[in-house]
């Protein structure tokens, strides 16, 4: 099934949204709209437009010097399933993914039971960027991170 995702933009050469040349797609829609977020223009969930699973994927492809997908945003898991398939696809080809998410990873543990799609964004993320952004917190010594109290938690630490 190729599902659409709703979209802000792509960056195709990302070096600032985890290691290696990464493409990054900045999903549109954000219910968390922290205070001093450096995506803003993400946060309406009936903006930006509508982009098929297989097209992302096929510019994905392009790139042999990719290193894998980051999704970012706006909330990616409000889009999980579309998602997951997109993920799935970039690692049959060799990349890894990585998602940024202004939630707490225990908190998308206890979503998970209800939304099986949570789960299964997690299980193929290789690495997780979790919390939300506390302006208070900003550092701009952190990788890719832009508060402090924000986590990178790695595949092998997600249950």
């Amino acid at each position: 099934m190729d599902y659409n995702l709703r979209i802000h933009s792509i960056v195709q050469e990302s070096i600032v949204d985890g290691p290696g040349i990464r493409m990054a797609v900045f999903v549109q829609g954000c219910p968390h709209r922290c205070p001093g977020c450096h995506n803003p223009q993400t946060h309406d969930f009936n903006g930006g437009h509508l982009v098929s699973v297989s097209s992302v994927f096929e510019q994905y492809k392009e790139n042999p010097l990719l290193r894998g997908i980051t999704f970012t945003g706006g909330e990616p898991f409000c889009q999980a399933e579309a998602l997951v398939e997109l993920g799935r696809l970039v690692r049959q080809f060799g990349g890894t993914v990585i998602t940024y998410t202004g939630y707490l990873y225990e908190d998308l543990l206890e979503m998970a039971k209800d939304q099986p799609e949570i789960g299964n964004l997690l299980s193929i993320s290789d690495w997780l960027i979790d919390g939300p952004y506390i302006e208070s917190l900003r550092s701009l010594e952190l990788d890719f991170r832009g508060s402090s109290n924000q986590r990178i938690i790695r595949r092998e630490e997600i249950t």
